[in-house]
């Protein structure tokens, strides 16, 4: 198996438990956005626990980056992650696929899933096909949001927040087939989605009720 030892080069939370690492890229090492990797901490004991995470940098970046939900009170590597930090080395494995993008569309997140996201938006941005997506976001309260403030930057109007619990104490949304259909256009090609394995499976029946071809849905692989 592929491996490659990484060193840590920065470490951020940009939501009160979500943490960005920024690590070495190794020398010929390459993804394509949306794909993902399996990844160990290089302490005593912890090299063998592998997690499977997305890459949220973009291939052409000099670093790697990835975003992580901080899950606590398991004992989980996630919260193992809690003390990695500048300086520290992570084990990168193969790239495998996550989520592919074959064209613009609609795409529906929740939570951290989010993350393959992130790039293939980058990407785009970069590209300037940033055009005709839409991007349906749901999260618990607005303190979850990751980088809301770029997403509203790359997307605008194209960038829906589906709240759950207001902070503002205003009635939660959720991403329904009512919701589903008011975003579905002529323009939309493909419909993307990730999030918890019940959210993904409560937005494909949708969409398949709502007459969105399977071929034309696209989750994690």
């Amino acid at each position: 198996m592929e491996k490659h030892i990484v060193k840590v080069l920065k470490t951020k939370f940009i939501t009160h438990n979500v943490k960005r690492f920024t690590l070495q890229k190794p020398f010929g090492y390459n993804f394509t956005s949306g794909q993902a990797t399996d990844v160990s901490i290089n302490k005593p004991g912890l090299e063998n626990e592998l997690r499977p995470f997305t890459f949220t940098c973009l291939n052409s970046d000099d670093h790697l980056e990835f975003t992580i939900k901080i899950y606590k009170g398991h004992n989980g590597i996630t919260e193992k992650l809690l003390d990695v930090n500048s300086g520290d080395e992570l084990i990168l494995h193969e790239v495998f696929g996550a989520i592919n993008f074959l064209g613009s569309g609609l795409f529906i997140a929740g939570g951290a899933g989010i993350t393959p996201f992130i790039s293939i938006l980058r990407q785009l941005k970069k590209d300037g096909k940033l055009d005709g997506n839409i991007l349906l976001f749901a999260n618990h309260t607005e303190d979850d949001i990751i980088i809301k403030d770029e997403l509203d930057s790359m997307l605008g109007k194209n960038h829906v927040d589906f709240i759950a619990a207001p902070l503002s104490g205003k009635q939660g949304r959720h991403i329904d087939k009512t919701a589903l259909k008011q975003y579905l256009n002529p323009k939309i090609k493909y419909c993307y989605i990730c999030g918890p394995d019940e959210f993904v499976i409560q937005i494909k029946t949708s969409l398949l009720e709502l007459g969105i071809a399977e071929e034309q849905i696209v989750i994690e692989q």
